[in-house]
C-alpha cells in the first residue's frame, strides 16, 4: 500500500494560494459595497469561464466571452438595482446562451443560473451592515476548515473511499475530519460574534459543512461527466476557481434561505446570526 504521508508535494502552493484567497476575501468582505460586488462578479465570471470551456469542450468563442461579461455585470449591477437587476442580467445571458444552440446550450444556462444565484446570495448576505461581515466570516470559516481538514485527514489517514465512482481521492476519514473541524471552527466563530443559542450555530455549521462536501462531490460528478480532472489551472495547488468555490455553493444558498426566511431578504446576515 502506498504511503500517503509522502503525498505532500503540492502543499506549499496550496497554502500560499489559500493565504492570498483568504486575504482577498476578507478585505473585500470588510469593504463591502460596490467593491465587494465588483470582486464577486469578477470571481464568478472567471469561474463561469472555466464552466464555458468545460461544457463546450472547446476554446472560448466570442459568444462565450459575452456570457462571461454578463456574469461579471450581474454582480456590478446589484448595488444599484438589487437582486432583480442581477436576475435580469442573468436572464438576458440565458436567452443568449439558448440562441447559441448546440449541445452545450442547456449546460450553459444551468451554469448561468447557478452562478447568478450564488452572486445574489453572496451580495445579499453581505448587505450593508457589520453583520454581513460576521456572516461571511462564519460561512467562510466552516467551508474552508471543512476543506482543509478533509484534505489533510484524507491524505494522512486514508481508508474507505467516499464516492469512488465520482471522486476516487475522497475518503470517509476525510469527510469525517472535515465535518468535525468545520463544525467546531464554525461554533467557535458563532460563540465569539453572537449571543444566539450555541446549538443553532452548531446545527448550522454542521449543515454547511455537509453541504460543502456535497458541493465538492457535485462538481466532481460534473467534471467526470465531461472527463476532466481540474476545471482550470488558475490557482496553484488547487486547480481552477470552480475547484476552489464548489464547496461554497450549497452553503451560501443555505445562508440566503435561512437568513431570508428568518428576518427577510434585506436582513439575511441578521437572520442567520441573531435568534
Amino acid at each position: 500500500m502506498p504511503n500517503r504521508r509522502r503525498s505532500w508535494a503540492d502543499l506549499g502552493p496550496r497554502l500560499l494560494s489559500a493565504a492570498v484567497l483568504v486575504a482577498l476575501t476578507a478585505s473585500t468582505l470588510y469593504i463591502g459595497g460596490v467593491v465587494f460586488a465588483v470582486v464577486v462578479g469578477a470571481i464568478f465570471a472567471l469561474a463561469y469561464r472555466e464552466w464555458e470551456t468545460m461544457v463546450t469542450r472547446a476554446p472560448l468563442t466570442p459568444g462565450g466571452w459575452v456570457l462571461i461579461g454578463f456574469v461579471a455585470l450581474s454582480g456590478v449591477v446589484y448595488p444599484y438595482l438589487g437582486p432583480w437587476g442581477t436576475t435580469a442580467v442573468i436572464a438576458v445571458a440565458a436567452v443568449i446562451a439558448i440562441t447559441m444552440r448546440g449541445e452545450a446550450a442547456l449546460w450553459r444556462v444551468f451554469g448561468l443560473v447557478i452562478y447568478g444565484a450564488i452572486i445574489i446570495a453572496a451580495l445579499a448576505m453581505r448587505g450593508d451592515t457589520i453583520a454581513g461581515v460576521w456572516a461571511g466570516v462564519y460561512l467562510g470559516t466552516v467551508v474552508w476548515m471543512t476543506d482543509s481538514a478533509a484534505f489533510f485527514a484524507g491524505r494522512q489517514i486514508g481508508g474507505e473511499k467516499l464516492a469512488p465512482d465520482i471522486s476516487p481521492s475522497k475518503t470517509w476519514s476525510g469527510a469525517a475530519g472535515g465535518l468535525a473541524l468545520g463544525t467546531g471552527a464554525g461554533l467557535v466563530v458563532w460563540v465569539l460574534v453572537t449571543d444566539s443559542p450555541w446549538w443553532i450555530g452548531l446545527l448550522l455549521a454542521a449543515t454547511i459543512s455537509v453541504l460543502g462536501q456535497l458541493g465538492d462531490l457535485s462538481e466532481s460528478a460534473v467534471k467526470r461527466h465531461f472527463r476532466i480532472k481540474d476545471s482550470g489551472d488558475l490557482i496553484p495547488g488547487h486547480g481552477g476557481l470552480m475547484d476552489r468555490l464548489d464547496s461554497l455553493t450549497f452553503g451560501i444558498l443555505l445562508v440566503l434561505l435561512v437568513g431570508a426566511l428568518h428576518a427577510g431578504f434585506g436582513s439575511v446576515a441578521e437572520g442567520l446570526l441573531y435568534w
